[in-house]
C-alpha cells in the first residue's frame, strides 16, 4: 500500500516541476547565462544525438519497408510501399524513435548529472545561494528538448524514408523514385502535425522525468545509477502511454 501513495506523490512532483519550468522559460531567454545554457543543451540534445538517431531511423525504415513490402507483394501492391512507410513514420514511428533516442542518450545524462549534483550537495548549495534548481537546471533542459525533439523527429522521418526506399529498390523491385513519389503523395499535414506534437510531448516528458529522478537520487554512486535506470524506464513507459493517448485523440 505504500507504493501507490509514493507513485501519486512522484506524479505530483513531476507536474509541479513541469509547471514551474514552463514559467521559467522566459527567463531562460532573457538571462545571458540562461541562453548559454540553452544553447549547450540544444547542442547536446540535437547535434550529439544525430549519429545514433541516423542509424536507428535508417534501419527502422528499412525494417518497415521489408516487412510491409513482403506482405504487399503477396497482393501485387508494391506501388503503395512508399505510402505505407511514410504514414507509419509520420504518425508514430519517427516520433517514437526520437523519444527513445532522447530518453537513452539525453535523459540518462540529465538524470546522472542531476543525481551527482544531488548526492554531492550541490543542489542544496544552489538553494542556499537563492537560486531555484528548477530555474537553473530543469528549465533550460526541458526547453531544449521541447524545441529540438520535433526537429529530430522530422529528421528521423526523412532518414527512415530513405532507408525504406533503399530496401524497396534493392530487395523488393520498387523503383526508388516511385517509392518517394508514393511517400510524398500520401503525406498529409495532419499526420505531420500529429508526429511533431508527439515528439514535442515526448521531449518534455523525458526532460521532466529525468530531472525528477535525478533529484530523487541518494546513497552515493549506487543511488545515481538507480536514478538513471529509473529515468530511462519511466521515460519509455511515459512515451508509450502518451503516444497511444495522442493517437487515440487525433485518430
Amino acid at each position: 500500500m505504500t507504493r501507490f501513495p509514493k507513485f501519486i506523490t512522484s506524479i505530483g512532483y513531476a507536474g509541479i516541476v513541469l509547471v514551474q519550468s514552463v514559467g521559467y522559460f522566459p527567463s531562460v531567454f532573457l538571462r545571458s547565462d540562461g541562453r548559454r545554457d540553452l544553447f549547450r543543451q540544444l547542442y547536446a540534445t540535437g547535434i550529439r544525438t544525430l549519429p545514433v538517431v541516423t542509424v536507428v531511423s535508417i534501419f527502422m525504415g528499412m525494417i518497415l519497408a521489408l516487412q510491409v513490402g513482403l506482405e504487399l507483394a503477396r497482393f501485387n501492391q508494391e506501388n503503395y510501399l512508399g505510402a505505407a512507410v511514410m504514414l507509419t513514420l509520420l504518425r508514430e514511428m519517427a516520433a517514437f524513435c526520437c523519444g527513445i533516442c532522447m530518453a537513452a542518450c539525453v535523459g540518462s545524462a540529465i538524470a546522472a548529472e542531476i543525481g551527482t549534483m544531488k548526492v554531492n550537495d550541490e543542489i542544496d548549495a544552489l538553494r542556499i545561494m537563492g537560486i531555484p534548481p528548477v530555474r537553473f537546471l530543469a528549465a533550460p533542459r526541458i526547453l531544449a528538448l521541447l524545441l529540438m525533439s520535433p526537429v529530430v523527429a522530422f529528421y528521423c522521418c526523412i532518414m527512415g524514408t530513405i532507408g525504406g526506399g533503399i530496401v524497396g529498390a534493392t530487395q523488393l523491385n520498387v523503383d526508388f523514385g516511385q517509392f518517394m513519389s508514393s511517400a510524398l503523395w500520401m503525406a498529409a499535414d495532419k499526420d505531420l502535425f500529429v508526429g511533431i506534437a508527439k515528439a514535442a510531448v515526448f521531449g518534455v516528458l523525458v526532460g521532466d522525468v529525468s530531472f525528477c529522478e535525478g533529484m530523487g537520487a541518494s546513497l552515493g554512486a549506487t543511488g545515481v545509477g538507480k536514478a538513471t535506470q529509473r529515468a530511462v524506464i519511466v521515460s519509455f513507459l511515459a512515451i508509450l502511454i502518451s503516444g497511444y493517448m495522442i493517437s487515440r485523440a487525433f485518430y
